[in-house]
């Protein structure tokens, strides 16, 4: 088997196993729970940058004022995109979180032809519309938009758009947003540590040691993702990527036993029918660009 594969199917599975961590975690508030997670993913990920010998980049970076604006802006999303997903796992909302997830790769085209000019061909105009419904449908249905669904979605969309046009790779870039997030971070978990509501403190080495693995956590699914992404096609990394959703719809389900009635299913069914109509036209479109190149070749 392709190794780029091996490596996606398991970047992609442990970013849907993150509910069941999560739940693991649910005595520590949600804000607790994301300062650990900003501070240590960044011990983990200088710990690799050492190991790598690949750190020269960090001093040109932090005084280009240009690229630390655009961090920070991408720092502040990803953390609302953190803080959010952690709260809504410990507050019951599982199978929610999982549709921003679904509804992402929708997001993210609409993103690019509002803000980069790409040009939307006429089937993903489709699927984006189907997508609407879904969240239309849901939001009728009971009376709110899914905002949970929706805020994950457009923050990690936002934050997957500034990224886009970023200069450093995916590991030197969270490592730069972790770098400008810890002093945040470590701030909130001072001032809890002083006034005694620290849970880290009092808690037991198991504990404590399940906080810290977040760090990892957080760092080696983007490493595997970075490796699969040079080793197999865009379009097969878009079809992979739907295994994170589906295990946090699974674990919502299945394992938490939260609901999913006949209103979630016309919704949550329209917005599948929207990612098959938008993976079959990605599809599509890679098979007949590889024909043209072979044509021209």
């Amino acid at each position: 088997m392709n190794p780029g594969i091996v490596y996606a199917f398991s970047a992609f599975v442990i970013w849907g196993l993150f509910p069941v961590y999560f739940k693991t975690l649910h005595q520590i508030p949600a804000l607790e729970m994301l300062a650990h997670r900003m501070a240590w993913s960044l011990v983990f990920i200088l710990a690799v940058l050492v190991a790598r010998h690949h750190w020269a980049w960090l001093r040109p970076a932090l005084r280009d004022r240009r690229l630390i604006g655009r961090f920070s802006a991408s720092a502040a999303l990803l953390s609302a995109n953190w803080g959010i997903y952690i709260w809504a796992v410990n507050a019951g909302h599982i199978v929610e979180a999982s549709l921003g997830y679904f509804i992402n790769p929708l997001i993210n085209v609409l993103f690019g032809f509002v803000f980069l000019h790409e040009r939307m061909r006429w089937l993903q105009w489709c699927a984006v519309a189907l997508a609407a419904l879904g969240v239309a449908w849901l939001t009728w249905q009971n009376g709110a938009p899914p905002w949970i669904s929706l805020a994950l979605a457009l923050t990690f969309g936002g934050y997957g758009l500034l990224r886009k046009t970023a200069k450093l790779g995916a590991l030197e870039g969270l490592a730069l947003e972790t770098v400008l997030l810890f002093p945040v971070a470590i701030v909130y978990l001072m001032i809890i540590g002083l006034a005694g509501a620290s849970h880290f403190t009092h808690a037991s080495l198991g504990l404590q040691l399940l906080l810290a693995a977040a760090g990892p956590i957080t760092a080696v699914p983007l490493l595997l993702f970075a490796a699969a992404a040079r080793r197999i096609p865009l379009s097969m990394l878009g079809l992979i990527q739907y295994v994170t959703p589906t295990l946090q719809l699974l674990a919502g389900v299945l394992i938490y036993g939260e609901p999913f009635g006949s209103v979630r299913a016309i919704g949550y069914g329209a917005i599948w029918a929207a990612l098959a109509l938008y993976s079959f036209e990605g599809l599509r479109s890679t098979l007949a660009a590889a024909r043209q190149a072979r044509r021209a070749a």
